[in-house]
């Protein structure tokens, strides 16, 4: 299974062999002179953190100097640093000493965030807070990813290979690099309002496809479950287009002025007193049709509901005479016989 270069799975066959490879170790004889110039990296913590660093900033350093990186903790401004020193071998257990003071500070524990100085291991914080605007919208697909009891969070872990803590706007990743690419894109997904089971479910497929052998230069994507977003966007919606009237060089006529219309009508050239006596009469018919109406809907509820006939059962004419004859001869000769 190819990867393209925004780290996105192509599914186009079995899983690379270039993830499976392992990384030779750096050892303090593949650089005897040592490095040139100091790096230093800081990062700020937030104050309920403060207890829980104090106390195990003693493994902090511990760990820490067995790759000569010097580790400080200062507790006024609330901040944590890291800096190499002369004796520091390797150039980049700085930017692993940095993903594991980040990732401290993101209430990731001491013993998972000390993970991360392996070589095969890294660590990675996606924000997510950028893909949905809506607060509610945000906090429902957090818990979304997080899911009831923290069961679809575990399923996660179990898939690929990872440490996975979801706390305010980020999702803090540690593990190997293949599962952090796979924890990202579960989680921007997720922010999507693309459901995290499709993932899983994907993950769980290409795990069982890579066991079989048979399928192994085959493509996988049809035995993969395909997302339909039901959702329509009110952009992509399709707008009721207006009809286009017939074009015209001409201007449309202008519209009447309200003396216009009191010229025609004849009420330009009524008196004051005439103009009142017309609007009062106008009023009086309005009421009087309201006063109407109202009426008719009050004695809507006085008339009598129909009443249905009553069905009166007629007698059955379709009687057999000649059976009921019959019948009784038959009862005679019975009784003659008995006596």
């Amino acid at each position: 299974m190819s990867d393209s270069e925004d780290g996105d799975f192509k599914v186009t066959g079995p899983v690379d062999n270039a993830w499976s490879l392992k990384i030779p170790e750096f050892k303090p004889e593949d650089n005897p002179n040592r490095l040139l110039e100091e790096s230093s990296f800081a990062t700020l913590f937030p104050k309920y953190r403060e207890k829980y660093l104090r106390e195990c900033w003693p493994l902090v350093q511990k760990a820490l100097s067995e790759h000569h990186v010097k580790a400080e903790l200062d507790l006024i401004e609330g901040s944590m640093t890291v800096k190499s020193t002369r004796k520091t071998w390797d150039p980049y257990i700085i930017i692993k000493a940095r993903d594991m003071i980040k990732l401290m500070s993101r209430s990731v524990p001491f013993e998972q965030a000390v993970r991360v100085l392996q070589d095969d291991i890294g660590a990675d914080i996606i924000k997510i807070s950028s893909f949905v605007r809506n607060k509610e919208k945000f906090v429902k697909r957090r818990q979304r990813l997080i899911g009831p009891n923290g069961c679809t969070l575990k399923s996660i872990e179990l898939l690929t290979n990872c440490y996975v803590l979801v706390q305010g706007q980020t999702v803090a990743a540690l593990g190997p690099y293949k599962g952090l690419q796979q924890v990202r894109r579960i989680a921007e997904d997720t922010m999507k309002n693309i459901h995290p089971i499709y993932n899983i479910k994907a993950l769980m497929i290409k795990r069982e496809l890579a066991k079989d052998p048979k399928l192994k230069s085959e493509n996988w994507e049809r035995f993969l479950p395909k997302f339909n977003s039901k959702n329509v966007s009110k952009r992509k919606q399709p707008k009721n287009k207006k009809e286009k009237k017939p074009y015209t060089p001409f201007p449309p006529p202008q519209q009447e002025s309200k003396i216009d219309k009191q010229l025609a009508t004849g009420e330009y050239f009524l008196k004051e007193e005439q103009k009142r006596a017309k609007k009062r009469k106008e009023q009086e018919a309005r009421h009087e049709e309201a006063t109407k109406k109202r009426e008719e809907r009050r004695a809507q509820a006085f008339v009598p509901p129909e009443e249905k006939k009553a069905k009166v059962s007629e007698p059955k004419s379709d009687i057999d005479i000649n059976e009921l004859k019959k019948k009784v001869k038959k009862g005679l000769k019975k009784k003659d016989k008995k006596t």
